[in-house]
């Protein structure tokens, strides 16, 4: 996974959801997005075998002022969060695994 950091972090109030005890994976989706399908299969199935790891879905259209305050042009875009909220990692496009996991090591 490739990618600029952000600065500033973004808390369960902001996402709609909880915030991982260790990261979170926030997904940007969008509704008739192939590669988002893929995407969300992906990130659940890491959230699922690694501890303390969150997965987070959002619709890009249903959360226009984050997109824009995040600079996400496309989906899908994942962000991965510390266990503060914290952007440490972002990529556009479909990730593999394997990046996921990587991502989520720089995260913890």
């Amino acid at each position: 996974m490739d990618g600029e950091t952000r600065e500033g972090a973004l808390d369960a109030a902001r996402l709609g959801a909880e915030l991982g005890e260790r990261a979170t994976l926030v997904q940007f989706s969008s509704a008739f997005c192939q590669p988002c399908r893929a995407t969300r299969r992906t990130l659940a199935e890491v959230a699922r075998v690694v501890d303390g790891v969150a997965h987070v879905e959002l619709d890009a259209e249903a959360h226009l002022a984050l997109v824009r305050e995040l600079g996400i042009s496309r989906t899908p875009t994942v962000l991965v969060l510390d266990a503060a909220g914290r952007i440490v990692r972002r990529a556009a496009g479909q990730p593999r695994t394997v990046d996921v996991v990587a991502a989520l090591g720089q995260a913890m």
